[in-house]
């Protein structure tokens, strides 16, 4: 049986993070981390995935899940270190990289006690995380079948190495996308009455949308609107057809995510309708708020203490998470662990310290025991 120590799991990361893949198409990742599993004589269960892994360590009724996100971003990586993206415009500029490394880390260290485990531990290498649909797809393929309770974390580069911070209730936001198509009559820019300028038209209700949050909800409230797209027009002397705006939509309310997108469609669909321009909304859902269960996250703060973690109670998030549609099944807790990078998520210089893998890896080994006799009780 193939044991890893923590400077392994380090180049195990940079391997990773050298050939990084996009959302559904981990083909090689997933061939690495099925080879490092089997080295450990970890066995895999056969859930027909196309990409990802699910692996199961343990014996008995009790059982708990882990999880890591594998997939990469469309990204061109920025940095010059020698470990860095081999494959042009796709990065682990989001740490999934680190994460994968760290559940493969407790995988092996959980074999090596798996005679004493309490349970099961079921370790879900989940593609697609940044598309939102990976987690729906394991679901869907039987992974969470049994567990009681689930598990994730996320590098924090704003935390320094070694801080924890968690809360329970709502946590990361949910992640809507919306398009809208204003509809005019295209003119000769010189003679804009013979038409129906939607630009202007575009530009009202763009700052009409960023003014529901704070004029149709408590200023108590969690509401984002951000309109990221604004296209228009090909030429510099015609006034177009139509203008599509795009952007999202953040809430940790259930209720008020479900008011936006009707006050969205008749606030622009009204400042339409006073120029003689037509409106169409298309709303896409995304993955619902990450709500930790309390006492899960109570769990999981007073162990990070435990183990040498400075904790933090968390402030609830605007981002979006995946890892949301398993506490929908099952309760659980998304943590974070600081990764202390001088460049955020989503950077093209994102460079995550490596010191969190082998404190990460020491905490869910510690973890996982405990919280199999904690969801036995």
């Amino acid at each position: 049986m193939t044991t890893f120590t923590t400077e392994q799991l380090v180049q195990i990361r940079r391997e990773l993070h050298q050939h990084p893949e996009l959302s559904n198409q981990e083909f090689a990742t997933t061939e690495r981390i099925t080879r490092w599993l089997q080295q450990s004589d970890i066995r895999l269960l056969p859930l027909g995935l196309k990409t990802g892994v699910v692996a199961e360590i343990g014996q008995g009724e009790s059982l708990i899940a882990l999880r890591a996100d594998i997939d990469a971003l469309p990204i061109e990586e920025a940095t010059k270190l020698p470990w860095r993206s081999q494959n042009p415009g796709v990065m682990h500029a989001c740490g999934h990289d680190v994460h994968t490394t760290v559940m493969l880390g407790v995988a092996q260290q959980l074999k090596l006690q798996e005679a004493s485990l309490p349970g099961r531990v079921r370790i879900l290498f989940q593609p697609a995380e940044e598309t939102f649909n990976g987690a729906q797809q394991l679901i869907d393929a039987g992974a969470l079948e049994g567990v009681q309770a689930i598990f994730g974390m996320h590098n924090a580069p704003e935390l320094p190495i070694g801080t924890f911070r968690t809360r329970g209730g709502a946590y990361y936001a949910n992640v809507d996308r919306f398009t809208l198509r204003i509809h005019g009559k295209g003119a000769h820019a010189a003679r804009p009455q013979e038409g129906i300028d939607v630009i202007p038209i575009a530009s009202q209700i763009v700052t009409a949308l960023h003014a529901i949050p704070a004029r149709q909800f408590s200023a108590l409230d969690s509401v984002v609107i951000s309109v990221t797209r604004f296209t228009a027009g090909n030429t510099w002397n015609v006034l177009p057809e139509t203008v599509e705006l795009e952007g999202t939509v953040r809430t940790h309310d259930t209720t008020i995510r479900g008011q936006i997108p009707e006050k969205i469609r008749r606030l622009a669909q009204g400042i339409a309708a006073g120029f003689d321009a037509r409106v169409e909304l298309e709303w896409q859902e995304g993955p619902p708020a990450v709500i930790n269960t309390p006492e899960w996250a109570d769990f999981a703060l007073n162990l990070a203490q435990k183990q040498g973690y400075a904790t933090q109670t968390a402030t609830p998030l605007m981002g979006g998470e995946d890892f949301a549609f398993y506490l929908h099944h099952v309760p659980g807790v998304f943590v974070s662990i600081g990764s202390s990078s001088l460049f955020g998520l989503h950077h093209p210089q994102f460079d995550p310290n490596e010191a969190l893998i082998g404190s990460a890896v020491s905490y869910f080994t510690a973890l996982a025991p405990l919280a199999l006799k904690a969801a036995a009780c």
